[in-house]
């Protein structure tokens, strides 16, 4: 069985209890204007070029019909077939491919590899994206050898799914970190492209089900900053909800945007001080336990 991850970040302390590895899959249903991981959210492989990076040695000129050298590197993604060849010279990895086709026994052993750090640090494995979900029977069958190899197990979830695909992974996951960017529809819909219906439905029913779910809020000014107190009053009555994360968006991916070839770029108003203290006190007088990132 085949998966197709864009990163295995190891050492990750934001991403669940303790020290975690945390694996990033490729491919994602939404479209977040904010997106920190522009990379994970098409589905095939794309090839990066980090002009900044280039040190115009010309050796990809020599093996990939898409790089043209004279006197300085051009790169024409037109005639870019994603063949990996350009990246394999690169001495500066101004080349690089989102998208690695793994196998779930690779990718068991990678992560056993620091199992003495989750076991010391009360952490584990989370899968991540993009969203991992989209592969489903790949992440159950990874989860189900992680579990029985003692690992915790976490999911970071846009919760934009079926909700079989949350069946196939529950009784492998410990806990679910469970993305809300809205709670009023058309305000999730300028936001991510898509209704929230089927999000605001997935987490009550892993709620039902007695998962343990942490719910993370990105605040982002002008945009959902207005959806705090109704999103608390939704969280509230969730008996499985062990705290609020409220992750102030940051404007990382105006680089990656460029070097993957795509136009838009968009700045955001990074949450102040007093906005994230508004927030958090908005939710804490309901009865919930907060944490700002």
């Amino acid at each position: 069985m085949m998966g197709r991850i864009i990163n295995i970040k190891r050492f990750a302390v934001h991403d669940g209890d303790g020290i975690r590895t945390t694996v990033f899959f490729k491919g994602c249903p939404l479209k977040c204007l904010w997106c920190h991981n522009p990379e994970s959210r098409a589905f095939e492989k794309e090839l990066a070029y980090y002009e900044h990076k280039c040190v115009n040695c010309g050796l990809c000129d020599k093996v990939c019909k898409a790089n043209f050298y004279n006197k300085k590197h051009i790169f024409d993604r037109n005639e870019c077939v994603v063949c990996d060849k350009c990246k394999d010279v690169c001495p500066n990895e101004a080349l690089k491919i989102y998208g690695e086709d793994v196998t779930v026994d690779w990718l068991l052993k990678k992560v056993l590899e620091d199992k003495i750090f989750y076991e010391n640090s009360g952490g584990g494995v989370t899968l991540s994206g993009g969203e991992c979900l989209v592969q489903v029977d790949f992440c159950a069958e990874f989860l189900r050898l992680c579990k029985l190899n003692g690992l915790n197990t976490a999911i970071d979830t846009c919760g934009y799914v079926d909700k079989q695909a949350f069946d196939k992974v529950i009784p492998h996951t410990d806990v679910f970190l469970y993305d809300l960017k809205a709670f009023d529809e058309d305000v999730h819909v300028k936001c991510t492209g898509f209704s929230n219906q089927i999000i605001l439905d997935n987490l009550i029913y892993l709620n039902d089900k007695g998962c343990k779910v942490e719910i993370r809020i990105p605040l982002v000014p002008e945009y959902n900053d207005n959806q705090v107190e109704k999103l608390a009053e939704f969280i509230a009555p969730l008996k499985n909800i062990t705290k609020v994360k409220i992750l102030p968006v940051h404007n990382f991916t105006d680089a990656k945007l460029k070097a993957l070839g795509k136009k838009e770029t968009k700045q955001f108003k990074t949450p102040t001080i007093e906005q994230l203290k508004i927030a958090k006190n908005i939710l804490e007088n309901k009865g919930i336990t907060v944490v700002v990132d």
